[in-house]
């Protein structure tokens, strides 16, 4: 039988081969959630930002997904990526589940995990399920759970398709809004890298921490593109300008810190790149008509 790690031998391992058998690219490890929770405590202690994860979560929990929160009364199914600050807040003793964790490298050459709508920066990741749904991917969990400790010697060619079984189902159940056709393939290769250069700079982790590239300019340059060139494939694809979108994911973080740290407004405003605190409060209050101390006082008192 291969050998099954606790989840803080799974995170010293780093990616280095996964659990078991013979080496494989990437990391892969699958974990019952109420034996997580017996070992730490009910402390949620997941930062990790090289990898993926898969969590189905049965109880009443509060998610806290990027700059939103959404209260689950009976189960439900989250996909997290690297880029996108995530927790979650169990709202009674009873809980149950299970996750997998792994890296993109796992998945090398058996298809990208970016395509899917679950792993794509402004995609639905966050699905409650009823009970069949439940019963359904939780027969999935135990499928990985038996697999990850077998002699099998092609069980990491099986958990990578039980992962794709599990998006796929999700995807079935709750399809994501279809999105016409607009643009070129050149036009859908510039925003992706841009989405990607955009996200890459998230989450901020650290006061000292500070966005490098933060106008459209820095961007175009980056990408070695003209900055109306970027500006038109942006529009074209997503309906919004360049200055929207960073402005847009600067707000989605500015929210975030102000909800999960207790940073001052002046760290923050350093972060998202802004020289002078009073314009980042300018900037935050245009989008979301209060003033980042006002913001932060409402989220303090929904607590």
């Amino acid at each position: 039988m291969g050998n099954f790690l606790t989840i803080e031998e799974f995170y010293e391992a780093g990616i280095n081969g996964s659990p078991g058998g013979k080496r494989e690219a990437g990391f892969f490890h699958v974990f019952d959630l109420a034996d997580f929770l017996c070992n730490i405590g009910k402390q949620i202690p997941y930062s990790q930002k090289n990898y993926y994860k898969i969590s189905l979560i049965i109880g009443r929990n509060n998610i806290n997904y990027a700059d939103k929160t959404y209260r689950s009364d009976q189960a439900v199914l989250l996909f997290s990526n690297p880029l996108i600050p995530y927790n979650w807040e169990p709202l009674d003793d009873y809980q149950n589940g299970y996750f997998c964790i792994f890296t993109s490298e796992f998945f090398s050459h058996f298809g990208n995990l970016k395509e899917f709508p679950v792993f794509q920066p402004g995609g639905n990741a966050v699905f409650m399920l009823n009970e069949e749904e439940t019963e359904d991917i939780s027969r999935v969990f135990r499928d990985m759970m038996a697999e990850i400790t077998s002699d099998y010697e092609f069980k990491y060619g099986l958990l990578r398709n039980l992962v794709f079984s599990i998006i796929h189902k999700v995807l079935k159940l709750h399809p994501a809004p279809s999105v016409p056709n607009k643009g070129t393939n050149a036009s859908q290769r510039i925003v992706s890298l841009f989405m990607e250069l955009l996200e890459r700079q998230y989450p901020i982790e650290s006061p000292l921490q500070r966005i490098q590239l933060d106008t459209p300019k820095d961007f175009a340059d980056h990408m070695a593109i003209h900055t109306n060139h970027l500006n038109r494939s942006l529009k074209m694809i997503t309906g919004k300008t360049t200055s929207q979108l960073i402005s847009e994911r600067v707000v989605m973080e500015a929210k975030s810190l102000l909800k999960y740290t207790n940073w001052n407004i002046s760290e923050i405003a350093y972060a998202l790149g802004f020289e002078e605190s009073s314009h980042f409060t300018n900037a935050f209050k245009k989008f979301v008509q209060i003033t980042p101390k006002a913001f932060r006082e409402l989220q303090e008192q929904s607590l």
